[in-house]
Formats: C-alpha cells, structure tokens, sequence
C-alpha cells in the first residue's frame, strides 16, 4: 500500500521522512509540545531518526501511519499527526497529533484531525477512533469533544513520563456517531 497523503484547505498530509529529521527534533524537543506526550522531550537527532524508522516500520507493519503537517503557505512542517495501535481486522485505532506552539489555537489541528477522520471511516472502514489524553490537557479535551469525540473514561497510571506515570483520560468517536 502507498502512503497515503492528504490535504485540507491550509495543510498537507505527507509521509515523514529521514529528511525531516531536524523537523521531527525541532517538534520532540520541545518541552510545551511533549508536556502532555507520554514520552521526554528529545535531546539527540538520534532519536528523531529512530522515531521516523518506527513511523515507517509501523505503516509497513499496519499498525500505524504518521503524517507530517505541512503548512501549504509556509511549506513548513508543523506538526505531525497519526494512527497509533491500528487493527484494522478490529475496525479501531487511536489518534495522536502535535503542533509547534506558534500553531496552537489557529485551527489546523482540528483540520487535521477531521481529515484524517475521514480517511478512517471511508478509506480504512474503521468504526472506532480513540485518544488518550491527559487529563490536564483541556485544550486537547476541548477540541476533541468539539469534534465529537466522547469521554469515556480514566486510565490509572498509563503513560510513564517525567520518571512518574500519569493518569489519561479516554476519548471517542464511533462511525456511527460521526455519521451524524
């Protein structure tokens, strides 16, 4: 299957590459984007390169995709959003994305996450989409449920991050809901 890329009105859906490489770094290193990540912020290229190898292995496995957000004005990459833990044979996946904080509150995360919607229900023939979220991070829990997305629940000490692990809230958007 060929990585599939998408567009919406501001960006483009793309697969990221080696050669964003200092993008992806530039994205994980930085500490107001990973506060609520699951995971430390980067210090090493290497481990920007090791991230983009499990995004390819991930999609060549079917397990996952992860695009990155260029912004069609700037062509700058922005952001990146994806699937985590497809099943496709189960109809489900999880969604996660990222910005640069120059590029919160402007509405391309919310681009991003309806197109990539779409591709799931009409491409994929998934029927559920989740997140986990921090409880925390409302930004992210308001936009989800502005989306649609409900709350379904906690998830007690799931994510280890800053050497603690951290409660999550749980998200959803059913086929059946967003057809609505």
């Amino acid at each position: 299957m060929d990585f599939p890329n998408l567009e919406t009105e501001r960006l483009t859906l793309v697969q990221i590459t080696q050669a964003n490489v200092i993008e992806i770094f530039s994205i994980f290193s930085n500490d107001e984007v990973i506060r609520y990540y699951g995971m430390n912020a980067f210090t090493e290229k290497v481990q920007a390169e090791k991230m983009i190898e499990s995004f390819q292995t991930r999609f060549e496995n079917q397990h996952g995709m992860r695009w990155g957000l260029i912004e069609k004005e700037s062509n700058e990459l922005i952001g990146t959003i994806g699937l985590n833990n497809l099943i496709i044979a189960s109809k489900r996946t999880e969604i996660g994305y990222d910005l640069l904080p120059a590029y919160w509150r402007k509405g391309y995360a919310s681009e991003a996450i309806n197109k990539v919607i779409t591709y799931c229900y009409q491409n994929l023939g998934l029927y559920r989409i989740g997140a986990i979220i921090f409880p925390e991070n409302i930004a992210s829990s308001s936009l989800l449920e502005k989306i649609g997305f409900k709350m379904e629940g906690k998830l007690r000490g799931y994510l280890f991050q800053g050497n603690e692990s951290h409660d999550v809230n749980v998200f959803s958007l059913l086929k059946s809901d967003w057809e609505k």
